[in-house]
């Protein structure tokens, strides 16, 4: 049994894998600043469920506020057999208009992470990135070697400031350290700024769909219990990595939308506007180095996901039906 420290733990991907880390027996210390960046309903919901499982505690704080390594908590009390850093501010939109708290959180956030394993002796890092860090046209399915250097967006010019600093930190302290770089991650209880949730809540509600762009970019989505496993396994020493995480099936916005149809059975009302400059045309990720470094590979294919956030979304509907999708 290990003792594991999970940021961002009422997040999507850092609820669910602390759910997995206590399955297998592990202990799970989660902090979370429960910000509003989107509707927190859905990170009250995550949280209640953790704090219903034996092995979980959860501490209410900013890993962007250098104050955490300070104050006496779970987090300065015991030391960690890993950190899992998945606290962060996403979104590409948003990041242009405030970039600010991008920087941080997902950067200073990070250092202050770094330095929980620096200052209290934990010698292995996980930390959560992106796949919008590759930039304009990298090649596709896109490997890990593909240039990460001309972020679009705050949101991945934080990204890759973290990424740095925990290479950084590996140099000068030794800390293990594994970047997992995320594409397109959805299933039930997602984040309900993005795609997959939204569509499901507009189509059930027979609200209008609406598409930025016409329709015809592309993203490679992965499901869930996938990327939370994908993240365990980072937990293996492997001293500095880089590891794309998802990406294995690619669908047009357009096809995603006819897929929802068909799964819901329901007519969706699209309408388009114009595309975002912010927005990454395609993403398709090159997971072979996962494979190889983790034994990883994607289980839940996209028919069989959607069909889980739809179940779970009717089940949940009382109070989805109302979660603002912005």
């Amino acid at each position: 049994m290990s003792h594991y420290l999970v940021t961002g733990a009422a997040g999507f991907i850092g609820a669910r894998t602390s759910e997995m880390l206590i399955a297998q027996g592990h202990t799970v210390v989660g902090v979370d600043n429960m910000n509003d960046a989107y509707d927190p309903r859905m990170k009250e919901y995550r949280l209640k469920k953790l704090q219903s499982l034996q092995g979980f505690e959860f501490v209410r704080d900013d890993i962007s506020d250098k104050g955490i390594l300070r104050r006496q908590s779970s987090i300065t009390n015991r030391p960690f057999d890993g950190v899992i850093n998945l606290a962060a501010r996403a979104g590409v939109r948003f990041s242009v208009e405030n970039p600010w708290v991008f920087l941080e959180s997902n950067t200073m956030g990070t250092l202050n992470m770094l330095e929980v394993c620096r200052q209290f002796g934990c010698k292995k890092f996980v930390l959560a990135s992106t796949s919008s860090i590759y930039g304009e046209n990298p090649a596709y399915p896109t490997p890990e070697t593909a240039s990460s250097s001309e972020p679009l967006q705050p949101y991945a010019a934080s990204k890759k400031g973290a990424e740095v600093l925990a290479h950084s930190y590996h140099h000068l302290y030794d800390i293990d350290v594994t970047v997992v770089r995320y594409f397109t991650v959805y299933g039930p209880a997602g984040r309900p700024d993005l795609a997959m949730f939204r569509f499901a809540q507009w189509i059930e509600e027979g609200l209008p769909i609406r598409i930025n762009g016409d329709g015809n970019q592309s993203r490679g989505f992965t499901y869930i219990d996938d990327i939370a496993r994908g993240t365990i396994a980072a937990l293996k020493p492997l001293g500095y990595e880089i590891i794309n995480l998802g990406g294995h099936e690619v669908i047009t916005i357009n096809g995603l939308v006819q897929l929802m149809e068909e799964l819901t059975g329901k007519k969706a009302n699209v309408q388009y506007g114009p595309p975002n400059l912010a927005d990454m045309f395609m993403n398709h990720a090159d997971v072979s180095k996962a494979r190889a470094a983790l034994g990883w590979n994607p289980q839940v294919n996209l028919r069989e996901g959607i069909g889980n956030l739809i179940e779970w979304y009717k089940k949940e509907r009382e109070w989805a039906k109302d979660v603002l999708t912005p």
